[in-house]
């Protein structure tokens, strides 16, 4: 994976420095820098271009954002959500996987099987519940601008996948948030948590069996030429999010805050259409690599085995789960 040329890193660490002196910003800014772990091209990736191409368009010209992609500046997502804590750079896309461990809300995507579907995700994101889950990021140091799509994750293997009885054993890749972990485990996996960067080598030498992702994940990360099998049994939803550094935030004038919020809400568009297309385009090359992809037509033996993990959970989401009912009927 690339990594930042110390001219980069001194760039972005002046930035920080000039963000964090608490004069507003002006039309001589430096870059507000963008933290995004995907490669050139991918579905985020290409967003949060045409956000910061939309952001220096609405605010004519005072504001500059520049995308680190493919991990430049961090790595993993956790560090990228801590360097924008701190205002070491002004914005970051990551999986909403992540963020449950800054604000435990959030964890509530965690549950598996939460959404019917893809219509069902977005009435609930796009809808009173999904905006109070972006603003209550402010609490965390960060200001939650919207959410991107990631399509629903299933497991691949390097061995062959075609119910939930293959999982038993297996040592599976997960996001380190505690809902995910067990609900691996409750299918019959032992979860091991990495970071996004880890995977590959992990799969290459065997320390992981498997991991859980979405399609575009498993072709783009090149994850697929060790892992073989996929298994389509979707079992969770986990959108992305694009948020900014509270610190350099309110360094900017109204104006340029509106600019920002404008831009962000017309990638929304962009990104999902995007993805789509990326998602079609991606199942065709899996299968064309020779990828085994196998369809689960029923998962109620999935959701049997984590229904008592749900029905734990459950309690501590009462509010979420009601307006996730309440998409269910608008989806």
């Amino acid at each position: 994976m690339l990594r930042l040329s110390l001219s980069r890193i001194l760039l972005a660490v002046a930035t920080s420095l000039l963000l964090l002196g608490g004069a507003p910003l002006s039309a001589a800014q430096p870059e507000l820098g963008v933290a995004e772990i995907h490669r050139v091209g991918y579905p985020t990736e290409a967003a949060v271009e045409e956000f910061a191409r939309l952001v220096q368009l609405y605010s004519n010209g005072s504001l500059n954002v520049r995308v680190y992609p493919d991990g430049q500046i961090t790595g993993n997502e956790r560090t990228a959500v801590e360097m924008v804590q701190k205002g070491t750079i002004a914005f970051a896309r990551v999986s909403v996987g992540v963020l449950g461990a800054f604000n435990s809300r959030l964890n509530l995507f965690g549950l598996p099987y939460l959404f019917d579907s893809k219509q069902h995700m977005w009435a609930f994101l796009n809808g009173p519940y999904g905006r109070s889950l972006l603003d209550d990021l402010a609490a965390s140091g960060l200001i939650g601008l919207c959410w991107y799509d990631a399509g629903a994750r299933s497991f691949y293997a390097r061995t062959p996948l075609r119910g939930i009885d293959d999982l038993k054993g297996l040592r599976i890749r997960t996001h380190s948030n505690p809902i995910i972990m067990r609900t691996v485990q409750a299918m019959g996996g032992e979860a091991v948590p990495l970071g996004t960067s880890q995977i590959l080598p992990a799969l290459e030498k065997g320390t992981v069996d498997a991991a859980e992702n979405n399609a575009p994940t498993l072709l783009a990360l090149e994850h697929y030429r060790i892992a073989r099998h996929f298994m389509l049994n979707e079992h969770l939803r986990l959108p992305e999010v694009l948020f900014m550094s509270k610190v350099a935030w309110e360094r900017l004038d109204s104006e340029q805050q509106r600019a920002v919020r404008r831009a962000a809400e017309e990638s929304v568009v962009f990104q999902r259409a995007k993805w789509d297309a990326f998602e079609r385009e991606a199942m065709g090359k899996l299968a064309s690599e020779g990828v085994e992809i196998v369809r689960v037509n029923d998962v109620t033996p999935f959701k049997n085995a984590v229904k008592k993990l749900v029905e734990e959970e459950a309690p501590r989401y009462r509010d979420a789960l009601r307006a996730v009912e309440e998409a269910r009927a608008k989806k």
